[in-house]
């Protein structure tokens, strides 16, 4: 790589928007708008182009610590649940869709060819490789972790949470964005801040651009289709059974008839583990309404507006919620059948957030239930949750930008709410 002065002091951007999940791909762009003054570089474990969905084009943080030898920069951990994920889930989440079922099978049966395999995906032999060593980048001065998450940490494989507590102990700035995994690390000596998630801010930051992609493309086919509005629907392909899917549907043929809403899926991701278009276009052939589509743009910004122009948001999806919560809208997540009584990221975000009277998760059973608590709610709470949140992140991220070597002024012409 060509010598590149400004590169002295650039800011790494490091996370998992190299693989297409919705949260994901809006950390970079949510720091990219706040730190507009710096030299900003996009990393993941892999090279990926994420531009046609309105992500970023993302250098392999392996390749570009090799480029980069000795020269200094700061790397910030833009966010996500970062600390529970594996090298192994991390490596298939980077694979082609059509690709992972078989890779698996494949891998499964033999181990040392999965070692090998794995950390020719992810660049390196870390058992978590989305939390940072400053072993692998020796020019990196300061390291920052932004409002990540770990709630699961406490019951993952000793090897990976002892590496995990090493990577943070050795940074120069935590913060996380829920009270589990905020306890979990005081527990372990880790000083840590708590601060929202970064999707809080995507109503202040990209109001205008979010409104503008709602007056074209399949968003305003949908907002066409729907003058009485519609509740924004998605979950996870783990959900996928048939028993569960008839489940689903029935919950929404009730929550569609009593609200007179329609109902509207959408994917929140299309890496492997995430959503599936085809259990959507399932549970919605199992439904008795009329008002049902099934959303196909993977856009991040497509979905951003799909969500910040509906009646409400119901789902598996962390940053479904986020987004509907940055908006000021109803909102309730979905508990997978299988995970009664485990922590989750999404209970631990509304838990830490929300105020009291807020519906948080609820089982597929109680779904029709929840999104009737949902809309029922007063909307000033609302407002107050979504004005509260950005001044709190603020705050949060203003320790972050001034920790950097060369600051600059500061974001200009943002329109954020006060």
């Amino acid at each position: 790589m060509p010598y590149d002065a400004c590169m002295e002091r650039s800011v790494i951007l490091f996370g998992a928007f190299d693989r297409h999940n919705f949260g994901d791909l809006l950390f970079p762009h949510i720091a990219e708008a706040l730190l507009r003054d710096e030299d900003l570089v996009f990393a993941g474990l892999a090279s990926r182009d994420l531009r046609p969905y309105g992500g970023h084009a993302v250098r392999a943080l392996g390749q570009l610590a090799a480029d980069r030898g000795e020269r200094t920069a700061t790397l910030i951990h833009v966010g996500g649940e970062i600390l529970c994920c594996s090298a192994w889930q991390a490596a298939v989440m980077l694979l082609p869709p059509e690709q992972a079922q078989d890779t698996i099978a494949y891998l499964d049966a033999r181990p040392q060819e999965k070692m090998q395999w794995v950390r020719s995906r992810v660049g390196s032999s870390a058992q978590a490789p989305y939390t940072l060593s400053r072993q692998l980048f020796p020019g990196v001065t300061r390291v920052i972790y932004n409002a990540v998450g770990g709630v699961a940490l406490c019951e993952c494989d000793a090897a990976l949470r002892a590496e995990v507590l090493a990577n943070l102990a050795a940074a120069d700035d935590v913060s996380v964005r829920d009270s589990q995994t905020l306890a979990q690390l005081a527990a372990a000596g880790i000083q840590a801040r708590l601060v929202p998630d970064p999707a809080v801010m995507v109503a202040g930051l990209f109001g205008a651009r979010i409104g503008q992609r709602a007056q074209e493309g399949e968003v305003a086919r949908i907002l066409s289709a729907f003058p009485q509005g519609y509740i924004a629907v998605q979950f996870s392909a783990d959900f996928g059974d048939d028993d569960t899917l008839t489940h689903i549907a029935t919950q929404l043929d009730h929550a569609a008839g009593a609200s007179g809403y329609g109902v509207v899926f959408f994917r929140a991701g299309a890496a492997p583990w995430h959503d599936d278009l085809a259990c959507f276009q399932r549970v919605a052939a199992r439904m008795r309404s009329p008002s049902v589509q099934v959303f196909e743009s993977l856009d991040v910004w497509d979905i951003c507006a799909l969500i910040a122009n509906s009646r409400g948001y119901c789902g598996s999806s962390l940053h479904g919620r986020i987004v509907a919560m940055a908006f000021a809208l109803p909102r309730i997540n979905v508990r997978h059948p299988a995970s009664a009584g485990q922590p989750g990221k999404q209970a631990a975000f509304a838990a830490t957030w929300e105020e009291a009277g807020t519906p948080g998760t609820v089982d597929v059973d109680g779904i029709a239930e929840g999104i009737r608590h949902a809309l029922a709610l007063d909307p000033e709470p609302l407002r107050r949750t979504a004005s509260r949140l950005v001044s709190q992140y603020r705050q949060g991220f203003d320790v972050v930008r001034a920790g950097l070597p060369s600051p600059g002024s500061g974001p200009r012409g943002l329109d954020l709410p006060a």
